[in-house]
């Protein structure tokens, strides 16, 4: 069975643990390539991982190489600060990667 992993800062996983889902909170970016890294070995089986907008910068990466799988789908939530607006345009590329043009 697959699994939904939430990462990012302790503030913006706090709720998250409360409706069940795995929760990731890090403090440094090289702690979060190592959670990320882990949370992305086959065996974990993580459908998908929420990851706080402001780790995606720092990832982008590592991120790009899920892009095209089916998973896991990384889906960027926006932190307590609010939104940066990477989480929108991380869907708007994927609607036009999968349908070949901008519906949005």
């Amino acid at each position: 069975m697959y699994k939904i992993a939430v990462m990012g800062g302790a503030d913006t996983v706090l709720g998250f643990k409360a409706l069940g889902l795995d929760t990731y909170p890090v403090s440094s970016d090289d702690e979060a390539r190592r959670v990320f890294k882990r949370l992305t070995e086959p065996d974990e089986k993580y459908a998908i991982i929420y990851m706080e907008e402001r780790l995606s910068q720092t990832l982008a990466e590592e991120i790009s190489e899920y892009n095209d799988k089916p998973v896991p789908a990384v889906i960027l939530i926006p932190g307590r600060d609010g939104s940066m607006g990477l989480g929108l345009t991380a869907l708007h590329n994927a609607v036009m990667r999968a349908v070949g043009a901008d519906i949005l």
